[in-house]
């Protein structure tokens, strides 16, 4: 047998060595199996993140007690002395001709918790939560808002405004487009306003809400109008209830624009010949369901006229329209309520378009 001399042994040693590390790094750093065709659909991410998060609120004046709602000391009524009348809705009656009919008001009005000697409100005025300046009015006689600011705040759904009307002033350091956090002092409370509110009774109107269309300076031109307040014009601001902000303000949770939409209570569903889709529902395309209309779209609206879900109308519904130009399918007179805004009335036994029907219709379909 042939003696191995200690080189040879030394020679193996390494080679066994090598092949062991390379084996063991092969190992380590081996691609992955590849899987086998499943008919199962892969399974997404999960991520702990609500899909609509919202935003914090503050309050719009130092008045923290907005839920009381029937306290007079909180809300400013009218020269009716009713509280009720501070609140959003048909809350008024006024007189429209030789008639005294219920008037819709868009939003509440906050009264002041301090004033000075002569009954001025010396309030400060917020923003109630994160966005820009839309629009600032600092004529206070040209507009029965008064002098007063629009704030648009960007949701995930869509945009929204709040508005802050009747102010005694603005600081000048803001401008429309800047920028503006929650809690941001934008104005003093008030009583400016064409309708001639006296010094005793000012107050905050805060208003909150959508706009009908983004292209509604392009309809006043085409009518041959004035492009006073542009696109914040009250013609084409639609209001929701501000009340639903309310309990975010209270107890700091988020609000979320698409649950307080989705929520609001149908005051009636109509029927409007269309052949595209109105600009509203591409600035809230959660609220459109199906293929864009050819003919006809049914919608529900609330009782301020804030277009809730809408739809291409189907070929009986479209049939059902004929040559009108809309058709009431349904009202509910519980949510109308007195129908301060009478975008559809009851004659005969029948809901058709109201008074207010055209103008309303005809800035949401331009």
């Amino acid at each position: 047998m042939t003696k191995l001399n200690l080189k040879t042994i030394c020679g193996v040693v390494f080679a066994v060595v090598v092949l062991a590390a390379g084996a063991v790094s092969w190992w380590l750093f081996r691609a992955p199996p590849v899987a086998k065709p499943s008919d199962e659909p892969a399974k997404e991410p999960v991520f702990d993140v609500p899909q609509h998060p919202g935003q914090r609120l503050g309050y719009p004046t130092p008045q923290t007690r907005l839920e009381d709602a029937e306290n007079p000391a909180v809300f400013m009524p009218t020269g009716s002395g009713r509280v009720q009348s501070a609140a959003y809705g048909s809350s008024r009656t006024r007189k429209f001709g030789s008639q005294y009919l219920a008037a819709f008001h868009e939003g509440v009005d906050i009264a002041p918790l301090e004033r000075d000697s002569k009954g001025r409100a010396l309030d400060p005025v917020f923003a109630v939560a994160d966005g820009r300046i839309g629009y600032i009015n600092r004529r206070g006689g040209n507009s029965s808002y008064g002098t007063y600011v629009v704030l648009l705040h960007e949701d995930r759904f869509g945009e929204y405004y709040t508005l802050y009307a009747h102010l005694a002033s603005v600081p000048d350091s803001l401008q429309a487009g800047d920028p503006v956090l929650r809690g941001t002092e934008i104005g003093q409370m008030g009583h400016s306003s064409t309708l001639g509110i006296p010094v005793q009774r000012s107050h905050l109107h805060f208003e909150f809400g959508t706009m009908l269309n983004s292209r509604f300076e392009l309809w006043l031109r085409s009518n041959k109008m004035t492009l006073t307040h542009g696109l914040m014009h009250g013609w084409n601001l639609v209001g929701l209830n501000p009340s639903e902000l309310f309990p975010s303000m209270a107890d700091g949770t988020n609000f979320v624009f698409e649950s307080c939409i989705l929520e609001t209570p149908v005051a009636f569903r109509l029927l409007v010949k269309a052949d595209e889709k109105p600009d509203y529902y591409c600035r809230y395309p959660s609220l459109w369901s199906g293929e864009d209309p050819q003919k006809a779209m049914l919608m529900d609206v609330s009782k301020g006229g804030v277009p809730l879900r809408g739809r291409s109308a189907t070929e009986e519904e479209i049939a059902l329209l004929g040559r009108r130009k809309t058709h009431v399918m349904v009202a509910f007179p519980d949510v109308l309520g007195r129908n301060g805004k009478r975008l559809v009335v009851s004659k005969s036994g029948r809901w058709v378009p109201g008074s207010n029907a055209s103008r309303w219709l005809d800035i949401l379909l331009f």
